[in-house]
C-alpha cells in the first residue's frame, strides 16, 4: 500500500487554541482524510511543543512546575482536536520519554559526525519566538529595545554554548533546493528562503545554559538543547527514531509533508534538512507554509479581543460549516480574514443553496416517486453521461489539486459538479416527467443520485458528518465510500431501499440581526 505522513507543526503551550491553530489542523485532517480515501497507508501526526524559556517563565509566574503547566495546556489541545473532528494518529508531546530518547540520540549523532562544537554564545534572543537574530535583522524599538522581524523583543544573551555547523551547509541546502523544487510550497515562498540562505549562513547556537527547562544534553549537566532542534525532532520520534528499523520508520519516513504556518518556514526549510543531513538522515519532502487569519480586517490579538475562538465558531455555525468555510475562502498559503458575514454567505450560499439544496430536491423526488428505493434507468442520454463523466472524472483532478494542497481549486471542482447537476435537474425536470415519461424520470433520478455518490465521498474529507448522512440516505456501505469504489462496477442497485431524507444544511439566519 501507498504510504503518506503528514504532520501539523507541534503546537506551543503558551496559549489557548485559536483559529490559527484549528486551520492548520483541519487543513492536515482533510489531506490525511483524502489519502485515506484514495488508498493510501496514512500516518497524521499532531502535538504540543513544551519546552523552553516562555514556558519556565510562565510557570513561574504562575507558581506551578513546568511540567503541571504542559499538562494542562496540552489538553487543550487535544480537546480541540476532537472537537475538530480531526483524525490524528498520534498526538506528541515533547516532555514524553520516547521523544526525549530519541533527541539525545540524534545529538549524539551529531555530534559523532563532528558537526557540533562547544563554545560561547554572545547575542541577540527573542523568548517569544525562541529564536537567535542577526543585528542585521533588528530594528530599534521604545527605551532601547531591540525589535526582531515578528515584532518580538530580544534580549541579549552570553553564554556557553553548542554550536551547531550550520554555516557548513548552505551549498549543500541551495543544491538540494535545486534538486527538489517542489520542498517548499507553496512555491511563492521558495525565494524568501533561498536568499535567506544565500545571505550567509552562520553557526546555529543549539544549546541554553540559563534555563533548565528543556531536553538534557548528554553528558552535559548544565546544558539543555536548544527548544528548535528538541522541537523538530518530533516528526522522527512519533514514527520509531531512533530505531531506524523499526516498522513504522521504515514505512513512513521521509515524511511526506510537514504543514507549518508561514511565520516558522525558516526553522523548518533550513534548520530541519541540514540537521537531518547532517545526521546521515533523509529530508522530509516537502514543507508548505500556510498563511496568517486577520478578524474583520485586523490583526487578531488579545489587546483587541478579536481572537477568534474554534468553539464558538462550532457552537454558532456548525462544525462541518466551521470546516468548510475556512479551506474555502481563500487559497491555503494565502493570508486569509475572518468575517461573520463572510461565513453566512459561504454557509447559506454553498452549503444550503448548493448542495443541501440539490441532494433534498434529489432524494425527496426518489422518496415521493421512486418508492423511497433507487430508481431504476434506462438508456442514457448524452445529458445523462455528460454529467456522469464529469462525476467520474473530477477524481484525478482532485489528486491533483491536493498534491499541491489547494484545497479551494478543489472545493471549486466538487462545486462545478453540484452547479452541472443543478442545471441538469432544472433542464431535465424529473417533476414535469412523472407525468408524461415516468421511466425516463426515474433515469433522471438514478443518474442524480449517482451523482451525489460521487459528491458525497469527494466531500467526506471536508466535511465528514454532513458527507457521511448523505451517503447514509444514499445506502451506501461503509465501507464502500472510498475512491476505488467511485466505478461502474459499484455503482449505486435498483431497487436499494433508502431512508427517509433529511435536510444536510440548514440555512443560517442571524436571530440578532
Amino acid at each position: 500500500m501507498k504510504k503518506f505522513y503528514v504532520t501539523t507543526p507541534i503546537y506551543y503551550v503558551n496559549d489557548v487554541p485559536h483559529l490559527g491553530h484549528a486551520y492548520c489542523s483541519v487543513a492536515c485532517d482533510v489531506l490525511a482524510r483524502f489519502k485515506r480515501l484514495d488508498g493510501y497507508d496514512v500516518m497524521f501526526l499532531s502535538g504540543t511543543d513544551e519546552h523552553g524559556q516562555k514556558i519556565a517563565k510562565a510557570a513561574a509566574k504562575a507558581g506551578i512546575e513546568p511540567q503541571a503547566l504542559t499538562d494542562k495546556v496540552s489538553q487543550n489541545f487535544r480537546d480541540v482536536l476532537k472537537a475538530l473532528n480531526v483524525s490524528n494518529d498520534d498526538f506528541i508531546r515533547t516532555t514524553e520519554e520516547r521523544h526525549i530518547k530519541a533527541c539525545r540520540v540524534l545529538w549524539d549523532e551529531l555530534l559523532k559526525r563532528n558537526e557540533l562544537y562547544l563554545g560561547k554564545y554572545a547575542g541577540w534572543y527573542a523568548v517569544r519566538d525562541e529564536a537567535y537574530y542577526g543585528e542585521d535583522e533588528l530594528k530599534d524599538g521604545p527605551n532601547g529595545k531591540k525589535i526582531a522581524p515578528s515584532g518580538a523583543e530580544c534580549e541579549w544573551v552570553e553564554e556557553p554554548s553548542y554550536f551547531f555547523r550550520l554555516s557548513a551547509w548552505g551549498d549543500k541546502l541551495l543544491k538540494f533546493y535545486e534538486e527538489n523544487p517542489d520542498f517548499i510550497l507553496p512555491h511563492s515562498r521558495r525565494n524568501e528562503v533561498i536568499s535567506f540562505v544565500k545571505s550567509g549562513m552562520h553557526d546555529l547556537s543549539v544549546s541554553r545554559t540559563a534555563i533548565s527547562w528543556g531536553v538534557p544534553v548528554p553528558n552535559e549537566d548544565k546544558h539543555v538543547m536548544y527548544v528548535w532542534l528538541d522541537a523538530l525532532t518530533n516528526y522522527l520520534t512519533a514514527v520509531g527514531y531512533p530505531d531506524t528499523q523499526a516498522e513504522s520508520y521504515k514505512k513512513y519516513w521521509p515524511a511526506d509533508m510537514h504543514v507549518v504556518g508561514k511565520d516558522i518556514l525558516r526553522f523548518h526549510a533550513i534548520y530541519w534538512p541540514a540537521f537531518l543531513l547532517a545526521a546521515g538522515l533523509e529530508p522530509p519532502k516537502h514543507i508548505f507554509a500556510h498563511g496568517w487569519w486577520t478578524c474583520e480586517g485586523e490583526k487578531m490579538s488579545k489587546s483587541l479581543g478579536n481572537v477568534i475562538d474554534p468553539y464558538g465558531l462550532i457552537e454558532k455555525y456548525g462544525l462541518d460549516q466551521t470546516r468548510y468555510f475556512v479551506l474555502r475562502e481563500v487559497p491555503f498559503g494565502n493570508d486569509s480574514d475572518f468575517s461573520h458575514a463572510a461565513m453566512v454567505r459561504r454557509i447559506n450560499s454553498d452549503l444550503a443553496n448548493g448542495i443541501g439544496n440539490l441532494a433534498q430536491r434529489t432524494l425527496s423526488q426518489i422518496a415521493k416517486n421512486c418508492g423511497g428505493a433507487v430508481p431504476k434507468h434506462g438508456e442514457f442520454t448524452d445529458a445523462d453521461k455528460g454529467l456522469l463523466e464529469l462525476a467520474q472524472g473530477t477524481l484525478v483532478l482532485l489528486q491533483q489539486e491536493f498534491e499541491v494542497l489547494a484545497f479551494h481549486k478543489a472545493l471549486d471542482l466538487i462545486w462545478a459538479l453540484i452547479a452541472h447537476a443543478d442545471r441538469y435537474i432544472d433542464e431535465q425536470a424529473p417533476w414535469a416527467l412523472k407525468k408524461t415519461d415516468a421511466a425516463r424520470m426515474e433515469t433522471v433520478l438514478y443518474v442524480l443520485a449517482e451523482t451525489l455518490r460521487h459528491i458525497g465521498c469527494f466531500l467526506l474529507p471536508f466535511v465528514p458528518e454532513k458527507a457521511g448522512m448523505l451517503l447514509d440516505q444514499l445506502a451506501v456501505a461503509a465501507d464502500r465510500r472510498d475512491f476505488a469504489h467511485l466505478t461502474d462496477a459499484c455503482a449505486l442497485e435498483t431497487g436499494t431501499p433508502l431512508p427517509a431524507p433529511q435536510g444536510l444544511f440548514p440555512r443560517y439566519v442571524d436571530e440578532e440581526a
